[in-house]
């Protein structure tokens, strides 16, 4: 709202509201981002900050209007102090108000069906946003987002990224800096600044239609620059003549004066509005004030007549929030806690939703309100799926209400406990359990405590102290449901340890426990527990049986399926498993890692390394990156097999501060590796086999699942680092995994590459070759090819050629191009067959065209060609976030910003090379 008032002489100076006066330069700033978005520059953020009353509001409608004029479609909402526990309100209160709305009803209607999961629904929000700007530019325009509901908040970091090349202005107020992730490039900050004396002389003609009097020219220093200060003193000055009669030094004095002429029911209805918030419907004053809506239009009209309310036809709204906060600072403490209170109260007798009641039971509630308490833990559940640091703020809210020694306080903090985790705050939910676990509890009570810190231990990787717990409290329980989730904890912890067979029983008797008992979560632990049994055993059926059977239970763990089915070498079953998950699944960026974990399995590095991207960028998203250290390692792996060392060890600085900041043993197993192989990159070989034999003696449980992939450059390190008996007990355990899975080809053909290389034996080596051709992974047999064609060479002839220059091709289309190079410059190899390029590969570029993978270039025509996100997806048969992943990747290899200059390029090059064909 505008500080200023209508009339004076701003349209004099081609502004359009006097409001608007020392604004000047930053309106400037925000014409030139409307018009390049308009001109197809691509999306930008525009971030208005500063004090309450510092003209963000009438600098934002400015712009709103502009927008307009130049035929945008416009979004313009704000949020609401006591909106926070109402999902995506804030943002929505924009996409449903405009002429025409961004958004239906119908599509709104959709979004809610998606609240269980914050990536989902963001990302139908990003498709129909997208759809809406293929036609116009969009403004989304949202109005002190200080006070954004979490999920809004959520979004708005994330969608301006995943919408970057689509004509999209973000604009948005803030009374601070929000830090909403994901700022950089598209955002500029606009810092309002307090008026110059110049603009503040200019208000004053605007307001006055004056110049103002020298003698009350003294009075606007008490408004710090401060325009809607300033301006309220100016109203004083032309009501009075002078304005000397209104201290100038706090605003809360001059309301208090201007409430003095106000009738006592009047004041009395302001005080409640101020209570209810900025922006409050009239029937719940009326129900806090205990009378009628009809009895208080007297109130009404006197609250508008003395300019502190207006009414936008839905609801009653102060002025300006400052006007609001004086009326609210002008209760005493205990007055705003007990309407607070009220409030409260009479919204859940009305029916409210406990979102309505909740903000304020927590500026009202104290210790020992069992309403309070309740409302509270019902907020939480209610709000856990799309906003669980919400909901674990408000459970430990709850918790803290509770009487110390009140019975109640454990089921409370069992909630509390079981949000924490959600929210990814394990420490703090290992704290709170322990602090009640340390009030003695009765043993069953004992007992549900130590089963609900089992994720938050098994999550700060301290197996070791969920093992004694799970022990501990299994000899307390009487409740078999709660029996069989300890015993199925019980069995997890013990998936980590040495004795997988004793691990397998326990899991074994947890499922017959959780079946007798008709408890799913216990199912679900005990069957997720002998999944990692299986697969820390090296037992691929048994861990597929398992995971298949967990899947089908709960479609959330449906990537540990397709991850134990391409260890069995099952690719096309893992292809069709996540493709039937489409962009609905619950955990989508451990779905883009398992996606990543096949393309890299299938030999197509540059989708793998743009899968793991997505991977990382979701979990980034969700601030729970519990996959970063896999992630960058196996991207690590792939810059080393591309031979970009500097990319490996970017990526390798990312692991050792992660396990740093996490230093669980799983990270540590994965970060010793890959330290071995780079160690063994830069040619310190006995470095690396050191690396690679304290894995194995550290880490057993981790042995095969983290070596067999690998398990022949594992042997070669051992080999290079003169460490022979290290490689034979790596060739042992391929020929021990090898036994336990018969039917898969990559374990069969893996065993006879390792006891090949460790005896060097050709006639297993070309047995191994012959293996892997029927085997689904071409790096492996890649890897068996270039060693067959090696250790041929001093005979000469045909047989290696051939395996050199199947090893070559294989690497060369898998985009190894490192490993393609070091085949090809063999000085000993025979000359490659007629036709075929001798020279050196040409070297990856990081900008341009040729920087695109195949990958990208698919991407970047279909685009230019005008699909969206999801349908290029839906081409392609890849998920809208890989899909957003390889365009930031385009978009920053190509040096634009918009779908238009993409389209432009892709035609020039599509020209160029129909040119070079002619």
């Amino acid at each position: 709202m505008s500080p200023g008032r209508p009339g004076g002489h701003g349209a004099a100076t081609g502004l359009s509201r006097p409001g608007l006066r020392g604004r000047e330069a930053e309106l400037e700033r925000l014409r030139a981002l409307l018009e390049a978005v308009r001109d197809g520059e691509g999306a930008a953020v525009a971030l208005l900050l500063g004090e309450p009353g510092i003209g963000k509001t009438a600098l934002l409608q400015e712009a709103v209007s502009l927008g307009r004029a130049h035929g945008f479609l416009v979004g313009h909402g704000r949020a609401e102090e006591l909106h926070e526990l109402a999902p995506l309100a804030s943002l929505a209160s924009g996409l449903l108000h405009g002429d025409p709305p961004l958004l239906s009803g119908a599509d709104f209607a959709d979004l809610a069906g998606r609240h269980d999961q914050r990536i989902r629904l963001v990302e139908r929000l990003a498709q129909l946003i997208e759809e809406r700007s293929a036609g116009r530019p969009v403004l989304i325009a949202v109005d002190d987002v200080q006070w954004a509901d979490p999920l809004s908040r959520f979004a708005l970091s994330v969608l301006p990224a995943r919408l970057l090349s689509s004509p999209v202005l973000w604009l948005l107020t803030s009374r601070e800096d929000p830090e909403l992730y994901g700022q950089g490039p598209l955002t500029t900050f606009l810092p309002l600044r307090p008026l110059s004396e110049t603009a503040l002389a200019e208000l004053a003609r605007d307001v006055l239609g004056r110049d103002l009097p020298a003698r009350a020219g003294a009075l606007l220093d008490g408004a710090g620059g401060n325009p809607f200060l300033a301006a309220e003193m100016l109203a004083g000055i032309a009501a009075t003549g002078t304005g000397g009669s209104e201290p100038p030094e706090r605003l809360v004095l001059g309301v208090r004066d201007r409430l003095a002429d106000l009738r006592p029911d009047t004041l009395h209805f302001l005080r409640i509005g101020s209570v209810l918030g900025p922006a409050f419907s009239l029937a719940d004053a009326a129900a806090l004030c205990g009378r009628p809506a009809a009895g208080l239009s007297a109130e009404v009209d006197e609250a508008i007549a003395a300019a502190l309310l207006h009414d936008d036809g839905e609801r009653l709204l102060f002025r300006h929030d400052l006007l609001r906060q004086a009326v609210y600072a002008d209760l005493a403490p205990s007055v705003r806690r007990a309407l607070h209170r009220e409030a409260a109260s009479r919204l859940v007798a009305a029916g409210r939703s406990s979102g309505d009641a909740v903000p304020h039971l927590l500026k009202s509630a104290e210790p020992g309100d069992t309403e309070a308490i309740a409302l509270l833990g019902t907020a939480a559940d209610d709000v856990l799926a799309v906003m669980p640091d919400l909901a674990a703020d408000l459970a430990v809210r709850a918790l803290q209400l509770v009487p110390a020694r009140a019975p109640l306080a454990y089921e409370v903090g069992e909630r509390a406990i079981v949000a924490l985790t959600r929210a990814g705050r394990y420490a703090q939910a290992r704290e709170t359990g322990d602090a009640l676990l340390a009030r003695q509890p009765p043993l069953d009570v004992f007992a549900r405590l130590q089963s609900a810190l089992g994720d938050a231990l098994w999550h700060l990787d301290d197996v070791h102290e969920l093992t004694r717990r799970t022990t501990t409290a299994l000899a307390a329980v009487t409740d078999p449901a709660v029996r069989a989730r300890l015993t199925a904890r019980h069995a997890l912890a013990r998936s980590r340890g040495s004795d997988l067979g004793a691990a397998r029983e326990c899991g074994e008797r947890a499922l017959a426990e959780a079946e007798r008992a008709g408890d799913r979560e216990a199912r679900v632990l005990a069957l997720w527990g002998l999944g990692e049994i299986a697969l820390n055993a090296g037992d691929c059926a048994a861990a597929v049986a398992h995971h298949t059977a967990l899947s089908v239970f709960d479609s959330a763990f449906l990537p540990e399926e397709a991850v134990a089915l391409i260890h069995m070498d099952d690719f096309d079953a893992a292809r069709r498993l996540l493709r039937s998950a489409g962009d609905v699944h619950p955990r989508p960026a451990m779905l883009a890692w398992t996606q990543g974990t096949l393309n890299m399995a299938l030999g197509r590095l540059d989708d793998a390394d743009a899968d793991f991207v997505t991977a990382e960028r979701l979990e980034a998203d969700l601030r729970l990156p519990g996959n970063l250290v896999n992630i960058r390692v196996n991207r690590g792996l792939i810059a080393l097999l591309r031979g970009d060392r500097k990319a490996a060890g970017a990526h390798l600085d990312v692991v050792r501060a992660n396990v740093t900041d996490r230093p669980n043993t799983g990270n540590h197993a994965t970060h010793r590796y890959f330290e071995a192989v780079v160690a063994d990159a830069d040619g310190d070989h006995a470095a690396a086999a050191e690396l690679v034999r304290s894995v194995q003696r550290d880490h057993p449980f981790l042995r095969w699942r983290l070596l067999r992939p690998h398990l022949v450059q594992a042997v070669r390190i051992a080999l290079r680092g003169g460490d022979r008996k290290l490689a034979e007990d790596l060739a042992a355990q391929a020929a021990a995994h090898a036994s336990r899975n018969p039917a898969v080809p990559t374990v069969q053909g893996t065993a006879a590459h390792a006891s090949a290389l460790v005896n060097a034996d050709r006639e297993l080596l070309q047995r191994a070759v012959g293996i892997l051709h029927d085997g689904p992974r071409p790096l492996p047999l890649a890897a068996a090819s270039a060693d067959l064609g090696r250790a041929l060479l001093p005979t000469g002839g045909a047989a290696a050629t051939a395996a050199l220059t199947t090893a070559h091709d294989l690497y060369a289309r898998a985009g190894a191009d490192a490993e393609a190079d070091r085949v090809r410059a063999d000085p000993q190899r025979a000359t490659r067959r007629p036709g075929r390029r001798t020279g050196r590969l040409r070297p990856r570029t990081e900008q341009g065209w040729d920087a695109l993978t195949a990958s990208e270039r698919k991407v970047a025509r279909l685009i230019a060609a005008g699909h969206t996100n999801r349908s290029a997806a839906e081409t392609l048969v890849v998920s809208p976030h890989t899909v957003n992943t390889h365009l930031a990747s385009i978009f920053r290899k190509l040096a634009v910003r918009s779908r238009v200059h993409l389209a432009r390029i892709v035609l020039a090059e599509d020209d160029a090379a129909a040119a070079v064909d002619a």
